[in-house]
């Protein structure tokens, strides 16, 4: 028997989700199963090939940790790849165990979100581990709490391997009628694309263009920044962009780049707004850690501060309610 953990965590220590993950990986190993694991987060350029990897195993773990709100980019990037490429044939035989680990409210919502879309793929949904995690060393250290988890690992192992059987449910209706509208390419546009995809040197050529656009607008950026007062940068596009809210409002946010030791420092103040660099560490409601590229996608209005952290390109600590709050203070808009 094989089964695949997919994790669509952002590999931080404090996960109680790994946690969660390595003790069904050891149940699954004493009971002779092969177990293969894909962090999505270290493979976020690769999720749509990851899809392929569905068809090698006889079940598939989906873990994710709840920090905010849902169960997250790259777990849903990875379902929607495989609803777009992966083998349905296989998936309709496929039993799938959810894991949500949540540090907020709302982990009922996620596994429901994993067992609805998974059950619309065409799998098979066993019955999952859905847990809400105050304090993460207790959790860890809970010698019944680790019975449960090999428990569900044990069951899930009995539920492959008998092949048990399950009621129909109506997700297979709207799978039907969304199948029935495919994308409408008349045969000549099919054929086409066939060829394109199909020739290597054409492809090759894409990706030089593609390269060497991206070096010229790099270049552009930067030409254009070189003379920017390095105390100012983002500020002017913060105070551009400030909405500030109708109710008195007082939130901090201390941004770190990782590429130039920098911190800048956003704080709003009764409404008021607040920003500067410092050198010193400063504790904000919100500590977030980034690189002067994702800054400049956010106040180019290409990403969304929120979007951002839950791509993965942002991590944070703090009260992650607020990270909204970021977005609907600051409206940056899209530079064309």
């Amino acid at each position: 028997m094989k089964i695949a953990v997919y994790y669509g965590g952002r590999g931080v220590i404090e996960d109680s989700t790994i946690y969660v993950v390595n003790k069904l990986t050891e149940v699954f190993q004493e009971l002779n199963v092969q177990v293969r694991r894909y962090n999505l987060y270290e493979q976020k350029n690769e999720i749509t090939a990851l899809s392929g990897t569905i068809k090698e195993v006889d079940g598939v773990v989906l873990a994710v940790p709840l920090e905010w709100y849902g169960i997250g980019g790259y777990m849903q990037q990875f379902l929607d790849a495989c609803w777009l490429y992966a083998d349905k044939k296989k998936l309709q035989n496929m039993y799938m165990l959810p894991v949500v680990v949540a540090v907020t409210s709302g982990e009922r919502q996620s596994e429901l979100a994993l067992r609805s879309s998974w059950e619309l793929l065409g799998g098979k949904v066993a019955d999952g581990i859905c847990t809400f995690v105050e304090n993460q060393v207790e959790f860890e250290t809970n010698t019944n709490y680790a019975k449960i988890i090999e428990e569900k690992a044990e069951n899930f192992y009995r539920t492959i391997s008998r092949k048990e059987l399950q009621l129909p449910t109506g997700y297979s209706l709207i799978k039907q009628s969304i199948a029935a509208a495919p994308i409408p390419f008349t045969p000549q546009e099919s054929e086409d694309l066939s060829k394109y995809v199909s020739n290597d040197k054409y492809v090759k050529r894409q990706k030089e263009d593609i390269e060497e656009l991206s070096q010229m607008f790099k270049g552009m950026l930067e030409k254009s920044t070189a003379g920017m007062d390095p105390k100012m940068e983002f500020i002017a596009s913060l105070r551009t962009n400030y909405h500030a809210p109708e109710e008195k409002t007082t939130v901090s946010y201390a941004l770190h780049f990782n590429d130039n030791g920098r911190t800048l420092f956003i704080e709003i103040k009764d409404s008021r707004l607040f920003c500067s660099y410092t050198e010193d560490t400063i504790q904000a409601d919100v500590n977030a850690r980034l690189t002067r590229t994702v800054m400049e996608s956010i106040v180019n209005g290409r990403v969304t501060f929120q979007g951002a952290f839950m791509s993965g390109d942002i991590s944070a600590k703090g009260d992650f309610r607020l990270l909204r709050q970021f977005d609907m203070m600051f409206r940056f808009q899209t530079l064309v």
